[in-house]
């Protein structure tokens, strides 16, 4: 049985005006892109790809120069309709203190449900629930500006769940955070994810968007690529014409493949994204050479 649309793109195409204003630059051209309702999505692609753009059109922030996204039927360019689109799809910046209003965490994350006249005792659960969702709620009376890059991104995440969207697309979110940070976010999204909400990663960092079920890749503003991580990650040869690498442990064991003592003799399979299943083939590799090979 298929499975319910929730974003779905038509051929959209979307200009920026240049500089001089004498010619416009198109950032996504002529992209038809169906997004499953629960699914998890990450978009790939260099500076310029036209990736964020695409996350923008996503959320009605921007609208396509040409064609149609429709968000759970409702079209995008409809003004009269951008309350309940936003209602649906919430955005997750790549700069968490561009989306901190207030000075107390709880508050913050009421901020959004209150504008949208929700009534206090309503706001005060959907608080408590979004905070505990992120891991957050032993902050709910801290000061953001006080919190960790990390701590800081999963109130933003905070702010937007407490507007119960369907989907949450978030824009290269883990970009300024450390590695410790970045994990943080990478299992709050995981286990939103779980709990049946659609996620749309915008990311230039191949180790998250192999744990999407499915990466679309961008070049020049269109879609270069589209499948799940194994597929995409297999052709690595691909990606790094546009500019682009594969997860470290892909790297690893394509090295490892290509390796002159090892070439002809054992196999990995291609596109591996999962650090376990490259182990039982490194512990296999080390059987077929025998105890002479194997580490002590």
């Amino acid at each position: 049985m298929p499975k319910e649309i929730i974003i779905s793109a038509e051929n959209i195409s979307f200009e920026y005006p240049t500089d001089d204003m004498s010619v416009n630059h198109a950032a996504v051209s002529n992209v038809s892109i169906a997004i499953e309702k629960g699914s998890f999505v990450a978009i790939l692609g260099h500076n310029g790809s036209g990736k964020s753009t695409l996350a923008k059109l996503f959320n009605g922030i921007l609208v396509p120069t040409e064609g149609k996204i429709f968000v759970k039927g409702m079209d995008t360019s409809d003004d009269d309709l951008l309350f309940e689109l936003r209602k649906t799809v919430g955005m997750v910046f790549q700069n968490p203190d561009n989306q901190l209003v207030a000075t107390i965490v709880e508050e913050d994350v009421a901020f959004a449900p209150e504008n949208l006249g929700v009534q206090p005792a309503e706001i005060r659960k959907r608080v408590d629930k979004a905070l505990e969702t992120v891991g957050m709620k032993e902050y709910a009376s801290h000061a953001p500006h006080k919190l960790s890059g990390g701590q800081k991104q999963r109130v933003a995440i905070a702010g937007i769940l407490a507007m119960e969207p369907e989907c949450i697309v978030l824009d290269e979110s883990t970009a300024m955070l450390d590695p410790a940070g970045r994990a943080e976010i990478m299992k709050t999204i995981k286990r939103l994810n779980e709990n049946g909400m659609t996620v749309i990663l915008i990311t230039h960092y191949m180790d998250e968007a192999a744990e999407a079920d499915r990466i679309i890749v961008m070049n020049d503003g269109k879609v270069e690529a589209d499948g799940a991580p194994r597929k995409i990650f297999s052709e690595p040869g691909k990606l790094s014409a546009i500019g682009l690498d594969v997860p470290q442990i892909t790297e690893l064991t394509e090295l490892l493949s290509s390796s002159d003592i090892i070439k002809n003799k054992f196999s990995f399979p291609k596109g591996i994204t999962d650090e376990d299943e490259a182990a039982d083939y490194i512990e296999r590799l080390f059987d077929s050479f025998g105890a002479a090979v194997r580490p002590q």
